[in-house]
């Protein structure tokens, strides 16, 4: 009877799951058995490992070869255990030196040829393995993605031939490099925008920290251009953010050339997503759009064209910062510390308010149409500013708005200030801050605890009216929240009951505590 084990690893959102790979050859009738709870993709892993030993020249012994997988009562999904697989059968059969592939991960796919396909979950394995002291056997396309890990010792051979000769040493496989950064998508610039200040400005304090928007207008009045901009106001990801971004678009498949990402994501997901897809889940529990917007921006248009079971799956990623998909099998938790951008008309027809275009519902149509999105998701929403189509004049005549460069420049300022406030462990973003600690001027805090009584405002709302109004202080240079502060934050605010958005009583309510 012969024995060998090498490590692997099975993915729990994107923590890597240290899995053992046990091959037992021992005497009886001649067997493949794979064992240890394996899916569909896991157990046809035998014909694959069986077709790339032929292909060198090689075949199982006419024994029972058994590979179990440990611990057995944890799912094991992927192809990725092919090659791990392959290894310690090559171990057993002493064609491979047991002790030095003991000290080694494996991660990969084989092809019939014997060459490695690339797999999800590299980057979150190569650290998985460096957390246990071991090297990460991975697919050459590879090796630049693991070597991120950092003080791991990457091997990423183009095919097992090459592995096994490696191991022999009659060949030497050269450590990769580290795949780069990712290049940053081409994002329109600001100056494009004429007109729109109030926007222009909301934009800019959304930006600044992380807040969450809802861009409310008529059809063609410049929501979605406003908020391709967004991006480009954005600063780059600190490297423990990008990191863990990486990571998750890595378990996605989703890292291209395995390059690290430094710009904050964006993702735009289209109104006929499922709840799957927003919040992740499917056969594999793989991230959703929340999650992969983890650090950056999930811009939803058309907010109340999204079936209202999909958006309520945001409600609690957008105060936790993580969302968990539930199974039979498992419960798996990914980030999801996203910023929603969401964009929406005043009601079907899109021309609310425009006597001589809008419908004969008016204005129940309206209020039928904010009635779909629910009143805990719109709490949640800092910032609400109804986008007016620019004139003829504006479009024509005006000039050039400020540049993106320049309103960059300014949100890196604000952003610096959050992170020295929150140090090493955070918060980063005022959107993150504990309203408890934001320091307010006296006539500050009176005129936000007479907001919550008028305005009838929830103990969320109240804390997203200081943070709001935290950043504009940080906008304007300002160590402590002023007055003025608060009332621009308010003017923001949507209010729940009545569910106004930027209705004439709200705006005078909000205009006469501002005086």
């Amino acid at each position: 009877m012969s024995l060998a084990t090498i490590r692997s690893f099975a993915f729990a959102g994107i923590e890597a799951v240290p899995v053992e790979v046990q091959v037992q050859i021992s005497s009886g009738l001649p067997a493949f058995l794979v064992v240890g709870l394996p899916d569909k993709a896991v157990g046809e892993a035998r014909e694959r490992v069986r077709a790339a030993l032929t292909a060198m020249g090689l075949s199982l012994p006419p024994k029972r070869v058994l590979i179990n997988l440990a611990p057995a009562d944890l799912l094991k999904e992927g192809s990725h255990f092919d090659l791990p697989m392959a290894l310690a059968v090559l171990a057993a059969m002493e064609v491979l030196p047991r002790e030095d592939v003991s000290h080694y991960a494996a991660i990969g796919e084989l092809s019939l040829d014997g060459s490695l396909n690339p797999v999800v979950g590299v980057l979150p394995a190569a650290i998985g393995a460096g957390l246990q002291e071991l090297g990460l056997i991975c697919p050459g396309s590879q090796g630049g993605e693991a070597a991120w890990a950092g003080s791991v010792e990457v091997l990423a051979p183009p095919d097992l031939l090459s592995l096994i000769n490696h191991f022999r040493g009659t060949q030497v496989l050269t450590p990769p490099d580290t795949a780069g950064l990712a290049a940053a998508a081409a994002a329109p610039d600001l100056s494009e925008v004429k007109g729109m200040e109030t926007a222009r400005r909301a934009l800019e304090i959304a930006a600044a920290g992380g807040h969450n928007l809802l861009l409310v207008g008529p059809p063609g009045a410049g929501k979605s251009m406003l908020a391709a901009r967004l991006p480009g106001l954005l600063p780059d990801l600190l490297p423990s953010e990008a990191l863990e971004v990486s990571m998750i678009h890595s378990v996605a498949g989703l890292l291209d050339g395995g390059r690290l990402l430094r710009r904050p994501p964006f993702r735009e997901p289209h109104h006929g997503a499922s709840q799957a897809a927003l919040a992740g889940g499917g056969t594999r529990a793989k991230p959703g759009e929340v999650s992969l917007a983890h650090r950056g921006v999930l811009f939803l248009d058309e907010l109340p064209e999204f079936p209202r079971q999909v958006l309520e799956v945001l409600r609690q990623p957008l105060e936790s910062g993580r969302t968990t998909v539930a199974r039979a099998a498992a419960h798996v938790t990914y980030p999801a510390r996203f910023q929603l951008i969401a964009a929406m008309n005043p009601c079907r027809c899109g021309h609310l308010g425009d006597a001589g275009r809008e419908c004969g519902r008016a204005p129940r149509c309206g209020e039928d149409y904010l009635g779909r999105i629910s009143g805990p998701l719109l709490d949640r929403i800092d910032l609400t500013v109804q986008v007016q189509p620019a004139s003829a004049a504006d479009l024509s005549r005006a000039p050039p708005g400020e540049p993106s460069a320049a309103v960059a420049a300014r949100v890196a300022t604000a952003r610096a200030a959050q992170r020295a406030r929150g140090g090493d462990a955070g918060p980063f973003t005022n959107a993150e801050a504990d309203g408890g600690q934001i320091a307010l001027a006296q006539d500050a805090r009176a005129l936000a605890e007479q907001a919550m009584e008028r305005l009838h405002l929830s103990p969320r709302g109240f804390t997203r009216v200081l943070r709001v109004a935290r950043t504009i202080a940080d906008l304007a240079g300002s160590a402590a929240v002023r007055r003025q502060d608060v009332a621009e934050a308010l003017a923001f605010r949507h209010r729940i009951p009545g569910r106004d958005v930027g209705t004439a009583p709200a705006a005078k309510a909000r205009a006469a505590m501002a005086g």
